[in-house]
């Protein structure tokens, strides 16, 4: 799930990028309008995490242009304008969800588990296909009811796979879920995660389409 931050505080910054990665995110960090609006054009992220108090331009006409462009990303307003009028007008121009500052860490990773849902397959944080299980509330992953022991990235490719089971996914694309901007990306690191997944899975569980990507089947 590549998750784009606008947000000008850089400590606020710091640390929500720093928590999202460690909750199995992929997560990039801008910190004017100007910026956000290029980006999300030519790349748009999944969720787009938004500030309305930007230095050199309202957050809102990021969100219109988001809407215009009728891109699928989940747009999240993070402010600390809080008054409902604010709200009503946020949400009135397209926004997906509405946070106001200062927020739980922990509202803010539900709010974008209802996200993740709405733009995969999966219909609760438990997410479970055969034999296996993701619990996305706690970042953890099991077969038959024993613990899986992953790494960050691996723990990030199934849950990528299995909440939109059913649907291939590149390896441009997967990688575009597991690694941020500066991350040094090897050639064929999908293919070592998928390999070293593969051991902890039952047989079978990830389908490669050659020359096209990998799935998991729907439950």
């Amino acid at each position: 799930m590549q998750i784009l931050l606008v947000e000008d505080d850089s400590l606020l910054a710091d640390g929500i990028v720093s928590a999202l990665r460690r909750a199995g995110f992929a997560v990039n960090w801008l910190d004017n309008g100007k910026a956000a609006c290029t980006y999300v054009v030519a790349e748009p992220p999944d969720i787009l995490l938004l500030d309305l108090g930007l230095p050199d331009m309202d957050g809102l006409d990021v969100l219109k242009l988001v809407r215009q462009k009728k891109l699928h990303t989940q747009v999240l307003i993070l402010t600390a304008r809080d008054t409902t009028t604010d709200k009503v007008a946020g949400l009135d121009s397209g926004a997906d969800d509405y946070l106001t500052k200062p927020f739980a860490l922990d509202e803010l990773l539900a709010r974008l588990r209802v996200l993740e849902r709405r733009l995969g397959t999966a219909s609760s944080s438990l997410i479970t296909i055969a034999s296996v299980t993701v619990n996305t509330a706690q970042h953890e992953a099991s077969v038959d009811g024993s613990p899986l022991s992953l790494s960050r990235r691996e723990y990030m490719l199934l849950k990528a796979l299995m909440e939109s089971a059913g649907v291939i996914q590149t390896r441009e694309g997967l990688e575009a879920k597991l690694y941020s901007w500066g991350d040094e990306v090897a050639s064929n690191a999908i293919e070592v995660h998928i390999h070293h997944l593969r051991k902890k899975l039952p047989t079978d569980f990830i389908r490669t389409l050659r020359g096209i990507g990998y799935m998991v089947p729907k439950p």
